[in-house]
């Protein structure tokens, strides 16, 4: 433990329980759908669409924002093999948000223009994302690559934005969440651009 200086905890032993958790909350996300059958004898897609289709954009955007965070995690994970006292910690904080989410994706399923249900949610996804930028910022602190923080910085950003107009605006609030997905396409371009910048001067 010594050789590592602070770092006291491999991150490979995270790896099992992390995706442990991210596939079983992941998983969880499908019972947030209603079980009650449709009140016609004999339903149409109209009345399918009406009853289902909340919940179904709910499990998509819940399923899309876990898989980033879980991709941003498994890299992080992988770039710094040492975790201090501090980063396990916010790690364990990070996958109990997570665990939270699919609690939080069925209630906004079923209540989707609801001022305080999608605040709550926001909020939740603003909390994820904290903890994901301060993984980030621990991970990379003791390095000069803080490109690599780009994809962490846009989405809490976005999340953030969210959150503001979600008590005013909620129904507009799922479509700059759906910006949220750009985030990685900004961290390859950030990666790329720093990697030339070395190149050049090199």
């Amino acid at each position: 433990m010594s050789d590592h200086g602070d770092a006291f905890f491999e991150s490979r032993r995270f790896e099992q329980l992390s995706n442990t958790i991210f596939g079983v909350a992941m998983t969880l996300l499908a019972y947030s759908f209603p079980r009650e059958q449709l009140t016609s004898a004999d339903p149409d897609w109209r009345s399918i669409a009406h009853n289902y289709m909340p919940h179904l954009i709910a499990l998509l955007l819940g399923f899309v924002i876990a898989g980033l965070f879980w991709f941003s995690h498994q890299r992080r994970l992988a770039y710094a093999p040492g975790m201090s006292r501090a980063s396990v910690l916010i790690n364990l904080l990070f996958l109990l948000s997570i665990v939270m989410l699919p609690v939080t994706t069925g209630l906004y399923g079923a209540y989707p223009n609801a001022p305080d249900i999608v605040d709550l949610y926001a909020c939740h996804l603003v909390l994820i994302s904290f903890f994901n930028l301060v993984l980030w910022w621990l991970a990379i602190s003791k390095s000069d690559e803080w490109h690599l923080m780009g994809a962490s910085i846009t989405t809490s950003v976005i999340f953030v934005i969210a959150a503001i107009v979600a008590p005013f605006a909620p129904g507009v609030t799922r479509y700059i969440w759906m910006i949220g997905f750009i985030a990685p396409f900004v961290a390859a371009r950030a990666e790329r651009l720093a990697r030339r910048g070395r190149n050049t001067t090199a």
